[in-house]
């Protein structure tokens, strides 16, 4: 079994680097798990992801799944911040209530070059996801100049 390359610990003050916003000391995200091939993230409710009718709007919700796939694969790979998103689909299942929100990343495939996953969100305290993603990420080499 092969644990993560990377701490939760490390990951956040990685991240609170990169992204102030979202993970720094006004950021709503946390890594609550890492596991060998996935995480979990939580979202604490902010009312401004609210849109009409009292859902939470799909943008926060997509956000979430991608940056749940990211701490996953970067959790897995090491420190490779140019890994990015090359596909994301979405299904939006029920409607989430104002209340934090939880993702559970799971890797389905970590190749060299792409690395393939799904992401559940679920609104906390319910049994029931609110929605599901599919994700595809490319890992850049640290030599490729490509990019």
């Amino acid at each position: 079994m092969t644990l993560p390359k990377l701490s939760a610990d490390e990951l956040h003050r990685l991240l609170g680097g990169e992204f102030p916003q979202m993970f720094g000391a006004k950021g709503a995200l946390s890594i609550e798990r890492l596991e060998q091939r996935g995480c979990r993230v939580r979202q604490a409710f902010r009312a401004n992801t609210l849109r009409p009718g009292g859902t939470i709007s799909g943008v926060a919700m997509m956000s979430l799944a991608d940056v749940t796939m990211y701490i996953a694969v970067l959790a897995a790979i090491g420190w490779v911040p140019l890994a990015v998103t090359t596909n994301l689909s979405i299904n939006f299942l029920r409607k989430p209530g104002p209340r934090d929100l939880l993702a559970e990343c799971r890797l389905l495939k970590l190749g060299k070059r792409l690395a393939v996953g799904e992401v559940t969100i679920f609104s906390d305290g319910m049994e029931e996801p609110v929605a599901h993603a599919t994700t595809t990420y490319s890992i850049r080499r640290q030599t490729d100049s490509r990019w």
